[in-house]
Formats: C-alpha cells, sequence, structure tokens
C-alpha cells in the first residue's frame, strides 16, 4: 500500500522547489558597476589640484602673446593625443585585472555550483526516506511498549537524525546566497569589461583622429616652426617660463607642506583633548559607582528608609563627526606634498638610471641656437618608455609651450626633475611614483625636431648638471 505524503514532507519539498528557483532567479536590471563609482570619485578628488595647476600655468603665460609660438597651435592636439594614449593604457591595466577577476570567479563559482549540487542530492535523499517513513515514527515508538530505554535512544537518534536535515538545509541556504553573490560580481565584472571596451573604442577613435590633426598642423608650420626653432630669445623665453613654473611649484608645495604640518597639530590637539575629557569622565564614573558602593553598605545597618537618589552616571554621547574648521587643509591642498623622506633623492648621487632608453644628443650646458642647454636632450623612438628616476608625487603633468607634454616630479628636499616633449603622459598631478616607474613615452611634442626626452634635474629652483647623478 502506497504510503500518503505527510504535511512535514510536503512543507520540505515547498522549501527545497523555493530554494531552487531562488538559486536560478534572473539577476536585476543592470546597476552602476563598482568601477564607475570609483572613477567617479577619483575624478572628482581630482578636479581641485587640476584647477589649481592650470592656474598656475596660464599665470605664467600672462606676459607672453598667445599667438606668439607657432607651436601653441599644436597644443590642443598634442594634450589630447597624451590623454588618449593614456586612458588607452589605464584602460588596458583595468581590462587585465577585471580579466583576472573575472577567472577567479569563475572558479569560484564552479566550487559552489558542486558544492550546492552535493548538498541537494543529500537533501533529496533525505526527503525520499522522510516522505516513505512518514511521520508516525514516534507515535509507534512510544506505543510499542518496548523497552524505555530503548525507545529513549531511539527518540535521540531521531533527534540528531532532524538537527543533522536542519544544518543541511541552512548550510544549503547560505551556500544559495554566496552561488548569488559570485553570480552578481561576476556580472559586475563582465560590465566593467563591457565598459573598458567601449571607451577603448572611443580613445583609440579620438587617438586617430588627434594624429591626423596634427599632421596636418605640423605640414603647415613647418618652415614657421623652424624659423623659430633657431631664435635665441625664443630659448631664453623657455627657460624663463620653466624657471618661473619650477619656483612657483616650490612655493605651492612649501605651503601646503605648512597646512599639512598645521592640520597635523590641529588633530593631534584635538586628539588630546579628546582624550583629556574621556579620562575625567572615566574618573568622574569611577567616583559615582565608588559613592553608590558606599551608601549600598551603609544601607544594610540601617532600617529601611526612603533613599535620596543617586546623581544620575553621566551618559558618553556617541562622537559626533569632527567639524570642518574652516582653516583646516583639505587632502586636495596637500596633493602636491613630497612623497619621498628628505635626504632620499641626495642618498642615490650617481645610482640613478637614465629615465629613458637612448643616446644623449645634447649635454647640460651646451650651445643650443644661442642660449645653453639646462638640461640634457636624449634621442630615443617614439612612443619609448620614459621611467621616473625615484620616489616622489607627479606636481604637474600638462603641455607646456616650448615643452610640450611636460611632466614635473618632486622628489622632496627642494629636487625635481623634469621630463619634456613626450608624446604622451602617463601619470597624473598628484600620482605618488616609484623610482623606475613609467610615467610617459618619448616624442616630439612642443614643436621639437626629433623624437626623444628633454630631462632636466633642478635644486631649489636651480638646474644642475645631471650627469653626475644619472648613469646616463
Amino acid at each position: 500500500m502506497a504510503v500518503k505524503p505527510t504535511r512535514r514532507a510536503g512543507a520540505w519539498l515547498a522549501t527545497v522547489l523555493a530554494l531552487a528557483l531562488a538559486a536560478g532567479n534572473v539577476l536585476a536590471a543592470p546597476k552602476p558597476t563598482t568601477r564607475s563609482k570609483e572613477k567617479a570619485a577619483a575624478e572628482a578628488e581630482r578636479k581641485a589640484l587640476q584647477q589649481k595647476l592650470s592656474n598656475l600655468k596660464s599665470d605664467i603665460g600672462k606676459t607672453e602673446s598667445a599667438k606668439e609660438d607657432a607651436a601653441d597651435e599644436l597644443a590642443e592636439s598634442e594634450g589630447a593625443i597624451s590623454t588618449a594614449n593614456r586612458a588607452l593604457r589605464d584602460l588596458h591595466e583595468e581590462q587585465l585585472l577585471t580579466n583576472s577577476k573575472l577567472q577567479e570567479l569563475a572558479a569560484e563559482h564552479e566550487r559552489l555550483s558542486g558544492i550546492v549540487a552535493q548538498q541537494k542530492q543529500q537533501l533529496a535523499r533525505l526527503l525520499r526516506e522522510q516522505y516513505q517513513a512518514g511521520n508516525e515514527d514516534r507515535i509507534k515508538l512510544l506505543l510499542s511498549g518496548d523497552n524505555p530505554n530503548r525507545i529513549n535512544r531511539e527518540l535521540q537518534l531521531m533527534a540528531y537524525v532532524s538537527q543533522a536535515q536542519a544544518r543541511l538545509l541552512a548550510s544549503l541556504r547560505e551556500n544559495l546566497a554566496l552561488v548569488e553573490k559570485n553570480q552578481a560580481e561576476a556580472q559586475n565584472a563582465k560590465d566593467e569589461l563591457e565598459e573598458i571596451a567601449q571607451e577603448q573604442r572611443e580613445q583609440k577613435a579620438t587617438l586617430e583622429k588627434e594624429k591626423q590633426r596634427r599632421a596636418a598642423l605640423l605640414a603647415n608650420l613647418s618652415r614657421k616652426l623652424d624659423t623659430q626653432r633657431k631664435e635665441a630669445g625664443r630659448l631664453e623665453r623657455d627657460e624663463q617660463r620653466m624657471g618661473a613654473l619650477v619656483n612657483r611649484l616650490n612655493k605651492l608645495i612649501e605651503e601646503q607642506a605648512r597646512a599639512a604640518a598645521a592640520e597635523k597639530k590641529r588633530k593631534e590637539e584635538l586628539a588630546a583633548a579628546r582624550a583629556a575629557k574621556a579620562k575625567a569622565d572615566a574618573e568622574e564614573r569611577a567616583r559615582i559607582r565608588a559613592e553608590r558602593e558606599r551608601i549600598a553598605r551603609e544601607n544594610k545597618s540601617k532600617p529601611p528608609k526612603q533613599q535620596t537618589p543617586l546623581p544620575e552616571e553621566p551618559k558618553v554621547a556617541k562622537e559626533q563627526a569632527e567639524p570642518r574648521d574652516e582653516g583646516a587643509a583639505r587632502p586636495s591642498e596637500v596633493a602636491l606634498a613630497p612623497a619621498a623622506p628628505d635626504g632620499a633623492f641626495a642618498s642615490l648621487k650617481g645610482r640613478m638610471r637614465t629615465p629613458v632608453s637612448g643616446t644623449v644628443a645634447a649635454k647640460f650646458g651646451s650651445k643650443r641656437g644661442g642660449a645653453a642647454w639646462k638640461g640634457v636632450f636624449i634621442q630615443a623612438a617614439e612612443g619609448a618608455e620614459v621611467r621616473a628616476v625615484a620616489q616622489g608625487r607627479v606636481v604637474f603633468a600638462e603641455w607646456l609651450r616650448g615643452f610640450g607634454n611636460l611632466i614635473i616630479v618632486d622628489h622632496g628636499s627642494q629636487y625635481m626633475s623634469i621630463y619634456g616633449n613626450n608624446q604622451s603622459l602617463l601619470k597624473q598631478a598628484g600620482d605618488v611614483v616609484k623610482g623606475g616607474d613609467v610615467i610617459a613615452a618619448a616624442g616630439n611634442t612642443g614643436g621639437n625636431e626629433e623624437s626623444g626626452l628633454y630631462f632636466e634635474l633642478r635644486h631649489q629652483g636651480r638646474a644642475f648638471d645631471p650627469a653626475g647623478w644619472v648613469k646616463f
């Protein structure tokens, strides 16, 4: 005779069906990816710093005519090419990281799916047994008149089985939730890859368009540029412009270092005041507890009477958000602070590697159209990797008349390294770099005839010969 399914078995079957439906649910409509949110936050943080540096560059050029140099016509195009190349490099790195994450998620999904399948089989087997046995075992056992000790053992065994079933069901629910979370993360990673691919397509199209535009401009300006390159006055103005930029950057860094020190001191004083208040509060609470204990001891030896209420224990309020002092420094205002300790750069004298692989075509102090070189020019293939010579922080990464796409790294102690005429700038102002990090790609921007890198070292704003510091 077939055994009818019990209510308990039916409930278990309903639970399993609900869990299976939950595991197979289609994910909700696409949401903004984690990458999109992080990217928006990073761009917002950079905005104030970029604006400050743009204003700085604008102030330096106020004394000069905007149409004075033919190379200025290339500024917008060369800057756009640099931005597109940097974006493509960043997107490629993001793509590699996201692909790696997606592979890890796929492996984890496979592992979780195997566990869930095994647990479903176990649960199905238990439900089959429950269905076949019905729900009358306990009653039959109690009414059987058998040995009470045996009945007790059987009931305990049944309880253990029920507990095992409950644990299995809880574990299955947990693993199904992990599977759903894994699927959501995998979908997010796929959405990020699609975002990256779309941005890569857009950046490549922009890059090709700007390269064509720059080629047309160079063809039209070639004779005018050749004439201007030979003017000693222009070279002197370029040097003055560079000197003014470095001096202003040094001043800005000093101001921000003082602001950072003041902010640190303010926070230390605030922390000390809070610690003192916490200590005073703790002492007051201890005094109140001691007073309560004394009164309690006295009350034990006295007849009962209406007690005078004790002072309430002071409540410790939740720490409020620290108020913003209008005079305090904001993160964007200290972003140019050096990322290297004092003395670190000087200790590397004579041991720094060349910033780009190539041939030194012009040395420090050699003649340059009636003027003298304040740095060295290293001939290198277009697109060759330019590396930071030491640890520091990027404090300038924009196009500058006479130097094209220019990047300046502050190494602390008023030491700076300067990299000009780059095809692309791969770092932005505020980025921390280590010695050997790729920061740019060599080129011939700024109206330079040959492809390569213009390199300077400066201390306290003055250029000095890098030959004794860098192994060219």
